[in-house]
């Protein structure tokens, strides 16, 4: 097993409701799953191979709840990683060089029945997890924008927070809104839905604890 580990800041935006049911063992809200994601590689490497900088993420859908499977895949990378990076990225994507189930990607990469091929493009990419606010741009593939929840008397912003000791992602995430229109083999339209903010620290055995 070639070992990796990554440190990135994601941003993620599904179809669900604020908070996300699937965070807590619970049917999506609409009953299948939606998402567009992407995250940027503050500092990380795959055996001796550096990926510090690359952008990648994709777009999903399930019929259903992730867990029941028959979902379609389309990943995405910046089109300035080289080949040897991209390659890596691909393995970490689809779940090689993972103990099974224990990071997001080799999760869901097990959930997926058709994954299409890699789109490599310039990603536009601008996310502050703190302040709940920011968005990536990938062409011909996705749109996507984020700011925090919004009270709806106050007008005020709202802060909220998830906290998952033993999860497969992340240990804390930021909830925001998101709103995302995507193109190509997965079509969505999705408009102020969960949005998911957070700084992700991964390896091969799944997240490292802080």
């Amino acid at each position: 097993m070639t070992p990796w580990e990554i440190r990135t800041i994601e941003f993620a935006n599904c179809n669900c409701a604020y908070g996300c049911p699937c965070q807590f063992n619970a049917p999506p809200t609409y009953g299948n799953c939606e998402a567009v994601v992407c995250n940027e590689v503050k500092t990380g490497h795959y055996g001796d191979i550096s990926l510090d900088g690359i952008r990648f993420g994709g777009v999903f859908s399930w019929p259903g709840p992730i867990h029941e499977g028959g979902g379609r895949g389309q990943p995405f990378i910046d089109e300035s990683a080289s080949d040897a990076q991209r390659e890596a990225i691909l393995k970490i994507m689809s779940g090689e060089d993972t103990e099974p189930m224990t990071t997001v990607f080799s999760v869901f990469a097990a959930m997926l029945d058709e994954v299409y091929e890699p789109v490599y493009a310039p990603i536009e990419f601008d996310v502050d997890v703190e302040e709940r606010r920011g968005r990536f741009i990938v062409p011909g593939v996705s749109e996507t924008y984020g700011q925090p929840i919004v009270n709806p008397v106050t007008g005020k912003e709202h802060r909220a927070r998830i906290n998952i000791p033993d999860g497969f992602e992340y240990e804390v995430a930021e909830m925001g809104s998101g709103s995302s229109t995507t193109q190509g083999n997965i079509v969505l339209n999705l408009e102020n839905t969960y949005g998911q903010f957070a700084h992700l620290h991964l390896n091969n055995h799944g997240v490292v604890k802080q």
